[in-house]
């Protein structure tokens, strides 16, 4: 189950105003991507493009090769989730009629609903832990408990890429940590490419194999967290000065933050991002 991920030449735009532009940008197949940047970078409209909520200005994105605008509707949805920010159900809707519908780009005319999808919503049910919820209305769930009946949803399409946007927004620190871990699981477990954007840099460099920093529309860098996320980028992405430091348990990159800092002059594009950055701080 893996579908290759690309933009090429990426132009977004809301009404005239650009958000993303010219971007370049591939995602690992069958692994976890981490998209981070300051707030209004373009992160999210980056999503909704790779997802083809938002049509390109200019450029493409593309699915093993494919143009995205040259699949139907539902042939996309059957390869590519999409899970929005703060996403929300009408009321007195259950836990098991959300993910339901997670199924609805494998309904065919002529048979609505079968086995196959009755299995493919046990399944995600069993996956994300909320079987035991499934007479309950979304509404009278807690914020963690819907999260993962939202990302059950998203399972229940059974697409080989997922994109989720915020996943962690709005959930106490322990329900952060039980999504990405859940998030995890389904990309080791069953090969699923994973894309998310976050806000917190720890969970970032934690969780991913493979990180997007933005900025103003563009990338500043892309690899692995370990060879991205230095002092020089954090002070350019996020206009903050901070050490970088080789976390205690998990070996992954930490971040102490120690003061904002005026916009600095951009990393050099000459040497790799790692070495460029050693040299700058020194």
């Amino acid at each position: 189950m893996t579908d290759s991920l690309e933009a090429q030449g990426l132009t977004l735009r809301y009404d005239r105003r650009t958000i993303v532009e010219e971007l370049d940008v591939r995602l690992p197949e069958g692994r976890i991507t981490v998209i981070l940047g300051a707030n209004a970078c373009g992160k999210s409209t980056l999503l909704r493009g790779l997802a083809r909520l938002l049509v390109p200005a200019e450029g493409r994105v593309l699915l093993d090769g494919t143009d995205v605008r040259e699949l139907g509707p539902k042939a996309l949805a059957r390869r590519v989730g999409f899970l929005p920010q703060a996403a929300s159900a009408p009321g007195g809707v259950t836990v098991a009629e959300l993910v339901a519908r997670g199924r609805y780009p494998h309904q065919r005319v002529l048979q609505q609903w079968s086995a196959e999808d009755a299995d493919a919503v046990n399944d995600a049910m069993r996956a994300t832990g909320v079987s035991a919820l499934h007479d309950r209305p979304i509404d009278e769930l807690s914020g963690g408990q819907r999260q993962r009946v939202w990302i059950a949803m998203l399972l229940a399409q059974q697409t080989s890429v997922m994109l989720l946007d915020e996943p962690t927004t709005y959930l106490d620190i322990a329900h952060q940590l039980e999504v990405l871990e859940l998030c995890r699981r389904l990309n080791r477990e069953e090969g699923r490419t994973v894309v998310l954007v976050l806000h917190d840099l720890d969970q970032a460099c934690r969780y991913a194999d493979h990180l997007v920093v933005m900025c103003d529309g563009r990338i500043l860098d892309a690899g692995p967290p370990a060879g991205v996320m230095t002092e020089r980028l954090i002070a350019e992405a996020f206009g903050l000065e901070a050490l970088v430091q080789a976390h205690p348990v998990t070996g992954s990159p930490m971040i102490v933050p120690i003061a904002p800092i005026a916009p600095i002059a951009p990393i050099s594009r000459d040497a790799p991002a790692a070495a460029g950055a050693a040299e700058a701080i020194a």
